[in-house]
């Protein structure tokens, strides 16, 4: 193989890693990946466990939560995302809509403050995308399941969103 070979394949190579990252995303990682390292420590929204939801959806008075418990479920059922969550129709959803731009944002935090869980600021409206993950996960679902249920690509972005990291990692060999 030549060394022209050799460059049009890391450019191939540089182009795919490239597109793993949805479009949405790209400017937040461009931020976080190109800073200098001043002061800057990333932030990642903690996960409900399994039993932390059985105990929430259980106790929560309904006259009060019954929203934010709908939220909860279908958050962790779809792996939403919060702009997913916040634009749901009333097509989507009858009945339950109208009231919905209340809490779109507050609902990992409304649950980990009503079980009063530590550092309630944590649970952010990542919390439950990464609580869905991690729930397969501990369920035994395989890792192609969870990115296809997720919606990633990424087999790296799975492990780390479901904080179940592979016992074997796919070696990629590429010889120049």
């Amino acid at each position: 193989m030549n060394n022209c070979e050799s460059e049009e394949i890391v450019e191939a190579a540089n182009i795919a890693i490239s597109n793993l990252l949805p479009t949405k995303s790209r400017s937040l990682y461009d931020i976080a990946y190109n800073r200098t390292g001043d002061g800057y420590q990333a932030k990642k929204s903690k996960i409900l466990t399994k039993s932390e939801i059985d105990r929430f959806l259980s106790s929560a008075d309904d006259k009060e939560f019954l929203m934010i418990k709908v939220g909860l479920i279908l958050g962790i059922a779809g792996a939403c995302r919060t702009d997913e969550l916040v634009n749901l129709t009333v097509d989507d959803i009858e009945d339950f809509a109208a009231s919905w731009q209340e809490y779109h944002g507050k609902i990992s935090s409304v649950v980990a403050s009503y079980l009063k869980l530590p550092d309630v600021a944590c649970y952010t409206g990542h919390c439950l995308r990464r609580s869905s993950a991690t729930l397969l996960a501990d369920a035994g679902v395989d890792i192609t399941t969870i990115k296809r249920h997720a919606g990633w690509k990424s087999t790296t972005v799975a492990e780390v969103m479901s904080r179940t990291p592979l016992k074997i990692r796919p070696k990629l060999l590429i010889r120049f």
